[in-house]
């Protein structure tokens, strides 16, 4: 099986779209398509389940996937080791601004551990739609960002759950028309928030949307407003709503995506076995809390 046939098999399992994987590898999609026709050719099985949206992987798809990034990572350790690639320059990594506090250094801390050395980071704090456009162009070797339902995409690191949250006025829910400031549109609690206001019969006041996590929480903090955001990025002096009944917010996987061609230090086992522990370390320590 061809390498490059492989690789754009995987970049489009880990994206969960043929144009999105035809970004990251620099081909066209009309490229990637004739790669995976004769994949399937030589392999006398479909790989996608073209049908679905969103896409899917048929059960042959799924049994290439773990062989295929063995191949590449096998492949890709090779050219590493003959090539002498420089692995000391720091590891390029996005993350959007609501996790940039809460798990963006653990992340950093776990990651150092598994690469087993002093890197250092080059951290862009961003939105997660310019956050996927860096990784798609190659400026980026990593990002944490939020995963679309029914996707595959990326190694998953931590489940969180969207909830309402306020300052010291609990007053401020009950306002009519109801205060409030979101993260930006590109945002899945912006759309669902204001869509099951408007089904709760509730008049919203829009003060403001931003993509910057500090703003959005100084607003709270102040009782200009209340929000919107994942559990586990809530400071300890803002608090979640409950006195009030507002519409639920959807739960979110948090994933981390490796650009198709990585840093040298992230090799596939090594993501894999990072957001494993990851997962399971602060899942642990989030039930114990």
């Amino acid at each position: 099986m061809d390498i490059d046939s492989l690789r754009s098999f995987l970049a489009i399992v880990d994206t969960g779209s043929f144009t999105r994987a035809a970004a990251q590898i620099h081909r066209t999609q009309s490229a990637i398509s004739m790669q995976i026709k004769r994949l399937e050719e030589e392999l006398g099985s479909t790989l996608f389940d073209r049908d679905k949206r969103p896409l899917s992987l048929s059960l042959s798809g799924q049994r290439l996937v773990s062989h295929a990034r063995r191949l590449v990572a096998g492949h890709d350790e090779a050219l590493i080791a003959f090539k002498q690639e420089d692995a000391s320059r720091p590891i390029r990594i996005g993350c959007p601004d609501d996790y940039a506090e809460s798990l963006l250094p653990r992340l950093l801390e776990s990651l150092r551990a598994h690469v087993n050395g002093h890197i250092t980071f080059d951290v862009l704090c961003a939105s997660s739609t310019r956050i996927r456009q860096r990784l798609d162009s190659g400026e980026l070797d990593v990002a944490v960002v939020t995963r679309a339902p029914d996707s595959d995409e990326g190694w998953l690191l931590q489940h969180d759950q969207g909830v309402w949250i306020m300052g010291s006025d609990k007053q401020l829910p009950l306002r009519r028309p109801l205060p409030l400031a979101l993260f930006d549109k590109n945002c899945k609690f912006h759309t669902t928030a204001l869509d099951g206001l408007g089904k709760f019969g509730i008049d919203v006041d829009l003060y403001a949307f931003t993509t910057s996590a500090s703003t959005l929480k100084g607003l709270v903090r102040s009782n200009v407003a209340i929000s919107a955001m994942a559990s586990n990025s809530v400071p300890d002096d803002l608090n979640v709503i409950t006195h009030v009944n507002l519409p639920p917010l959807p739960a979110i996987d948090i994933v981390l995506v490796t650009a198709t061609r990585a840093h040298p230090l992230l090799s596939a086992p090594v993501v894999s076995s990072l957001a494993q522990t990851f997962a399971a370390k602060y899942s642990e320590r989030a039930s114990i809390a």
